[in-house]
Formats: C-alpha cells, structure tokens, sequence
C-alpha cells in the first residue's frame, strides 16, 4: 500500500512539474524570441505552440526511452481525444464556441489530414525514422504555409494569446534564460516522476500501459490545454479555446509523433489500432462537421461532448474494449 501511495505521490507531483515547466519555458522562450526581434506572429506559430506541447513531448520521449512507448503513443492519441471532447466540453459549458470560417477550412483541415495520415502509417509495422521525418517536414511545411498566409494579412494577427505571453514576458535575458532552463529541468523530472508513477500504478491495479497513456498520462499532459481554453471561455475568447485544441492535436501528430518515430522506433500496440485510433479519428471529424456547419458549440453541445467523454474513459475502464480487440 504504502509504494502505492508513493507511485501517487510521484503522478501528482510529476504533473505539477509538467504544468510548472510549460509555464515557465513558455514565458522564458517568448521573452528570448522578442529580444531576437522575432514577429509576434512567428512567436505564435512557433514558441507558443511548441511551449505548451512540451509536457507531451517530454513524456512521451520518456516512455519510449525506458520501453514503455504504449504509454507515449497512449499519452497522443488519449490527448487528441481528450482535447476534443473533454476541454471543449468543458469551455463550451462557460461560454458558447464558434469556430471562423478559416480556421475550419485551413487548420481543421490539416487537423484531419494529420489523424488520417497517421492511422493510414499505423496499420503499415513499426513506426520508424521514415514516418517520422515525414510528420516533421509536414509540420514544418504547415508552419510556413500559416505564416506565409497571416503574413500577408492587411494586418497579421498574431492571436490573444500569443499578445498576452509576449507582454507577461521578462525583459531581462538573464531571467529569459533562467526561466528556459528551469522549464526545461521541471518537464524532465516531472516527466520521470509521471511516467514512473503511473507505471507503477499500472501494474498494481492490473491494466495495461496503453490504458494507463490513454487515461492518467493523456488527461494530466492535458491540463495546460484545459486550464487555457477554460481561461479563455470565461475571457469571451472562445476563437482562443478552438485554436489551442486544433493547434494542440496538429503539434501531437507532426510534432509528437514525429519526434518519437525519429529518435526511437515503436510498434503501436493493436489495442490502440483497432479502438483508439478510430474513437481519436471519429471525435476529430464530429468537431469538424460541427464547425463546418456553422453550429456553435454551447452547453448543449458540450454536454455531448463530455458525455462521449465520459463513455470513452467507461469503455477504457471496462471488459468491453478487450471484446472488441
């Protein structure tokens, strides 16, 4: 009981880090990028988004690394899944969400293009240093197309967001830097503390590695992403809260995945392929077909959403998945 306790210990106390640590590489890298003279556009599209997709990143890098990567893989496709229908569930309960026209046409588009991109790839073997070189340079080729597109906006929008970062940042370089350090060293323990914890905890109670990713680990990386879409439906700005989730699940796929399938090749275990693959790629298109409609997202809605949700985390805690394998 008492290393149970312990391995708790250890999951909350990893999560902290993880908040902690985006929070604090966010502020540091945005500070360090306006002294560079970045535009607050490219900012946006590169310092913020990476910032607040480092606690996946991080632990996901770490389950492959100590050989555990269905809870990485669990971590991405439990996050997308989450992103959708838990924090937009979520923020829609405080404040109706809309989606503009644009967003669902250009981002929500590559959004599903990446999901699609990514089952096709999974059912092929062994994620490897191909595939992922081919999430990289999408990501990097989607980087440029967004900011070749704002950029030549009357006038560029770098998005509420990124202005609020950019003018909370630190003038001081020395605190910049400071800041970027202790981001960095906070995600890595935290990361270990997670992964850790929730491994042990895992084998305690009988389940999976990949439940435990999809689960535990994909909800607490989530929590920047829930905490600011919250934030930002209680500020009126429901154009922020979509934002961070497509964004978010677009960085996951090319990012994310990316990353693991270059440094460390991995088999997505086929209890992941034949259910969560599907629900992430499901949830994705019922987003889409929403926005695309031109519904807003309200309580109504939202309450959908979480009771997918809550379906979703039921089917994960019951016999009902293994019958479907």
């Amino acid at each position: 009981m008492s290393g149970l306790l312990i391995a708790a210990a250890e999951v909350v106390a990893g999560l902290a880090l993880l908040m902690l640590g985006g929070e604090l590489l966010l502020r540091g890298g945005v500070a360090l990028a306006k002294r560079l003279g970045i535009q607050p556009l490219l900012i946006g599209l590169t310092v913020v988004a990476c910032a607040t997709s480092m606690p996946e990143l991080m632990v996901t890098l770490t389950a492959g690394f100590e050989g555990v990567p269905d809870v990485g893989v669990g971590n991405i496709v439990g996050s997308n899944i989450a992103n959708i229908l838990l924090i937009l569930g979520a923020a829609a309960l405080i404040y109706p969400i809309t989606g503009p026209r644009g967003l669902v046409r250009r981002d929500g588009m590559v959004m599903l293009g990446a999901t699609v991109l990514f089952a096709a790839l999974a059912w092929t073997g062994p994620m490897t240093w191909l595939q992922g070189g081919i999430f990289l340079a999408l990501l990097v080729a989607y980087l440029w197309w967004s900011y070749t597109l704002e950029v030549h906006k009357t006038v560029p929008d770098p998005g509420a967001e990124t202005t609020e970062a950019i003018e909370q940042a630190p003038e001081s370089i020395w605190v910049a830097v400071l800041l970027v350090l202790g981001g960095v060293i906070g995600l890595f323990v935290g990361s270990e503390l997670l992964i850790d914890g929730a491994i042990f905890v895992a084998h305690r109670m009988g389940v999976s590695d990949a439940v435990i990713g999809l689960t535990l680990v994909a909800v607490g990386t989530s929590l920047p992403e829930l905490a600011a879409s919250v934030v930002a439906a209680m500020k009126r700005h429901p154009d922020i809260a979509i934002g961070n989730v497509i964004g978010s699940n677009i960085f996951n796929i090319l990012g994310i995945f990316g990353v693991l399938a270059v440094v460390h090749d991995f088999t997505i275990s086929i209890e992941i392929l034949r259910v969560d693959v599907w629900i992430m790629l499901a949830a994705t298109l019922l987003l889409l077909l929403v926005l695309a409609a031109g519904l807003r997202i309200g309580r109504g809605i939202g309450l959908v959403f979480l009771a997918l949700y809550a379906g979703y985390i039921i089917l994960q805690a019951s016999d009902i998945k293994g019958g479907l394998l």
